[in-house]
């Protein structure tokens, strides 16, 4: 169900934020100031971000959501513009400010992230509007939750009702009704998102796979568990596995997951099996480590391609 040139038509209907950037060599105790490093902004939101990742790697991307109409919102727009993104569905709202996610890095590279979504909440029935447009002819949707959740059912509802692939991305973690699992084409939580999700501590691939059976008992037709440094599991109700992840040297964490997801969708589109589609996801997201930022860590197809056949030999 590709277009006519043959590449994939990707919808992503998710957050678009702006990234307000800080490095520190630890981070404060409550109460204390501790001297930053460094400081950026930088266009990102996890659906932007996932847009902008399978546009790199080859696909038609149809963006889903909102920005405000402040500062911020024409720089996002521009940003997905340039990327060759199509934007029409992305409504701007004169009422909500456009999303930040403040985020500090520590010296050893992780991440902490707090998100004030503003324009991607109000998210209502015109978006579900342009979804039902932006569905039509498409072969992944692609969500996550930093947009209502009533609007991601109806979209995942006319995805199904389309023949598209629904991917779901369960983050910030939230309660999510079994409908929207029995929706789920594949669920691609986190450890920590898993782990809300199950109530099962996940820590390793065992513990993993045991998170992954709890959201196939709640519906979900396929399950990757996002596992960091240990690579990615696998599993639906007639295989499972483990892919791996690739040494590489890690320069920052923000966007790994929104670079899986992407390669990931673009993988699925393209009649890989899931275990090919997590793999060429891993070798995304593991380029995308080795570079600072979000959007602009986003590996190209080039770079993703030599990566994952390398690692599939």
């Amino acid at each position: 169900m590709t277009n006519h040139d043959n590449r994939p038509t990707i919808v992503v209907f998710g957050g678009i934020n702006m990234d307000l950037v800080g490095s520190t060599a630890r981070m404060p105790i409550p109460g204390e100031t501790v001297f930053g490093e460094e400081f950026h902004t930088a266009p990102g939101g996890k659906g932007a971000n996932q847009a902008v990742a399978a546009a790199r790697l080859g696909a038609h991307v149809r963006m889903v959501g909102r920005v405000g109409q402040d500062a911020f919102g024409p720089v996002l727009l521009e940003g997905m513009r340039r990327e060759g993104i199509d934007v029409s569905g992305v409504a701007e709202d004169p009422n909500n400010s456009s999303g930040i996610a403040m985020i500090l890095l520590d010296s050893d590279k992780q991440n902490y992230i707090i998100a004030i979504y503003g324009a991607n909440l109000a998210c209502d029935d015109a978006q579900a509007e342009s979804l039902d447009t932006a569905l039509v002819g498409a072969d992944v949707l692609l969500m996550q939750l930093e947009t209502p959740l009533e609007v991601c059912l109806h979209a995942a509802r006319k995805a199904r009702e389309l023949g598209v692939t629904v991917v779901w991305d369960p983050a910030p973690a939230l309660n999510m009704p079994t409908e929207a699992y029995r929706l789920c084409d594949v669920l691609t939580p986190n450890q920590v998102e898993a782990e809300f999700l199950t109530g099962v501590a996940v820590t390793d691939v065992s513990s993993a796979e045991v998170a992954a059976d709890k959201l196939l008992e709640f519906g979900a037709k396929a399950v990757v568990v996002k596992l960091g440094e240990q690579g990615a599991f696998y599993a639906k109700l007639d295989i499972r596995g483990h892919v791996p992840s690739f040494d590489v040297e890690v320069q920052d964490t923000v966007a790994a997951g929104d670079a899986f997801a992407g390669a990931f969708g673009v993988g699925l589109s393209h009649g890989l099996s899931l275990e090919e589609s997590v793999r060429y996801g891993c070798a995304a997201g593991a380029l995308a480590v080795t570079r600072a930022g979000a959007q602009e860590a986003m590996p190209t197809r080039d770079e993703v391609e030599p990566l994952y056949r390398a690692s599939a030999r």
